[in-house]
């Protein structure tokens, strides 16, 4: 008896996509095959637009084109593939840009955010394929396992979250990366204690998110340090006691007159191997920086190497906010509920999907603190 072929079955979307590095995005129809065994479709209601996809359409993370944006999405489980059964038609869905196998090193260690499937799943599905091609039949990369920036999407379940119903899509997506970056680098990295004195360098959509990190752990004085006044405004907003100016003379010294010696905490949101030296610099003895902005491959850090043993400084990175998604997404979502969590406030814009390349401008251009692709 010979076997059935099998026979993909395509679903119509448009989507943003990275034709050329270097280049403006673009807007076009695709076709996402419907989910196999382990995956779920998703019917994409709202996508934040993060620094990480424009750094892939730059070439600062190097991502093959053509690519599917989007890693930062919400939206509703329209069909289940074979074997799936922690996800129903009808679930509100965030997507995860960390694939969690549950079964590595890291996941079994606590640290599914360093999970090795998902060095392997950086522009495809875990298995090395896609479910997203072109009108011309040819396959399209999806950007961190995801591709969400899309009105539907196929995700294999390692990829995605489930949570409540009772939280608007736009404002929830936004948890699935930057608000998740910001808050759990204070929070799960750097473990801020109530009391303690940080510094955030960088008030972009991350930034902020590490300012209000800091304020619900508890830090006394939170300064926020920035190119922009207004975006030093904005920080106030969300927990800044105090502002500087990344302009002013003797930067380092400045910060450190101005918590009267240093801090013990200090936040790198930008990606500048520069910037992440200065947030060493402002430390008191004992204080720990954290890289947090995704910098260039080629970029590096330079510190007084004795200033190590001497003062017992610690410099580390957090990736995705050390997260476990699956029990950090709900419990953002609880603090949000709560009104100790700003999501509403961190949406600048929000954009019709064919607005695109307006919203990648805009990004580049730091006018957002959060622009957000809308699909209803």
């Amino acid at each position: 008896m010979s076997e059935t072929k099998y026979e993909p079955k395509y679903q119509r979307a448009r989507a943003v996509v990275c034709r050329t590095t270097g280049e403006a995005v673009v807007v076009e129809e695709i076709d996402v095959e419907y989910p196999r065994r382990g995956e779920v479709m998703i019917k994409m209601a709202a996508c934040g637009i993060c620094h990480s996809d424009l750094s892939a359409t730059n070439g600062t993370i190097p991502m093959p084109a053509p690519l599917v944006l989007g890693h930062e999405g919400a939206g509703v489980v329209v069909h289940v593939g074979e074997g799936v059964t922690e996800y129903a038609v009808g679930d509100h869905v965030l997507s995860s840009f960390v694939s969690m196998c549950g079964k590595c090193r890291w996941c079994q260690t606590g640290r599914p955010q360093l999970c090795d499937q998902a060095a392997r799943a950086a522009i495809s599905l875990p298995d090395g394929t896609v479910r997203t091609r072109g009108l011309d039949g040819q396959p399209l990369n999806i950007f961190s396992g995801c591709g969400v920036m899309a009105e539907y999407a196929t995700l294999h379940v390692d990829n995605v979250v489930k949570i409540a119903q009772d939280v608007a899509l736009d404002r929830a997506c936004l948890v699935g990366c930057g608000v998740m970056t910001g808050v759990g680098a204070a929070v799960n990295t750097a473990k801020v204690e109530p009391g303690s004195i940080a510094v955030v360098f960088g008030c972009g959509g991350v930034g902020l998110n590490a300012i209000q990190g800091c304020r619900i752990a508890g830090a006394a004085t939170i300064v926020a340090v920035d190119m922009s006044d207004a975006k030093l405004e904005k920080a106030k907003e969300f927990g800044a006691t105090h502002t500087i100016n990344a302009a002013t003379p003797d930067l380092v010294k400045a910060v450190k007159k101005l918590t009267g010696g240093g801090a013990d905490y200090a936040f790198e949101c930008v990606g500048m191997g520069d910037i992440v030296a200065q947030a060493y610099g402002v430390l008191a003895k004992g204080g720990v920086a954290v890289a947090v902005g995704v910098a260039s491959q080629k970029d590096s850090t330079t510190v007084r190497t004795a200033s190590l043993t001497f003062e017992e400084k610690t410099l580390t990175g957090s990736y995705f906010g050390s997260a476990r998604p699956r029990q950090d997404f709900p419990r953002l979502l609880a603090l949000y509920r709560e009104k100790r969590l700003k999501l509403d406030e961190l949406i600048t814009r929000r954009y019709r999907i064919e607005e695109a390349p307006q919203a990648f401008a805009d990004l580049a251009e730091g006018r957002n603190a959060r622009g957000v692709i809308m699909f209803e």
